[in-house]
């Protein structure tokens, strides 16, 4: 790829997919100059630093982020649909939690834009436009957790170490004392097979959604 036909999604996009194979610390234009056969100088006809460049990341990856306040749907499903969509997007792109959380996001037009269609969901709920951004905190806050918290091996372990990685947390949550963690010792029989991520994700996009749906309805 020539200098001449880099576009800021591309640039972003191939960021993105360094920061997913080898983690953030990876991402800096050097790297990445190289990485897109260009000179570093090319890439600061899009991206000023690396901070501005993260910023695009963030930018380009939520651009599908979208809740259509014209649409027919009540807004709990609307709502619902928003978090399933970042969640789907934090699981296909494993560095995103971790960026979202170092890099100043309100400053990329897309992480604003959702935010600002998600204030609006919440002000048809019932919410001030104050508790609206709490609520919609809680939930991004939420859907990192979830990501970041996945049951199951640990992201990256290859897939002919995953049996033997849950035989050990198996082992050692089994030979807890009985007496004191009668229930981890319970839990560690449910580590015999890989867990079911689809409805591990399910269930706690629900759970958050509930929690969302009772305040509105107490109002």
């Amino acid at each position: 790829m020539t200098g001449d036909r880099l576009t800021r999604a591309s640039v972003a996009d191939r960021a993105l997919r360094l920061a997913d194979e080898e983690g953030l610390d990876a991402v800096t234009i050097r790297r990445l100059a190289k990485e897109l056969g260009v000179t570093p100088m090319a890439l600061y006809w899009h991206f000023k630093n690396k901070d501005e460049l993260l910023l695009g990341v963030i930018d380009h990856v939520l651009s599908h982020v979208r809740a259509d306040a014209s649409a027919g749907d009540p807004w709990q499903k609307r709502l619902r649909t928003v978090v399933e969509t970042v969640v789907g997007v934090m699981r296909e792109h494993p560095s995103l939690p971790g960026l979202l959380q170092v890099v100043d996001k309100t400053q990329a037009e897309s992480f604003s834009r959702a935010t600002n269609d998600t204030l609006a969901l919440l002000s048809d709920a019932g919410f001030t436009v104050e508790e609206g951004y709490w609520v919609a905190t809680y939930l991004l806050n939420g859907a990192i957790g979830l990501v970041s918290g996945q049951p199951g091996c640990p992201p990256g372990t290859p897939a002919g170490e995953a049996g033997e990685w849950l035989r050990r947390k198996r082992v050692q949550l089994a030979t807890l004392p009985a007496d004191r963690f009668p229930m981890m010792i319970e839990y560690a029989s449910s580590l015999r097979d890989e867990p079911d991520l689809d409805r591990y994700y399910a269930f706690s996009v629900d759970l958050l959604i509930a929690g969302v749906e009772a305040m509105a309805a107490s109002r």
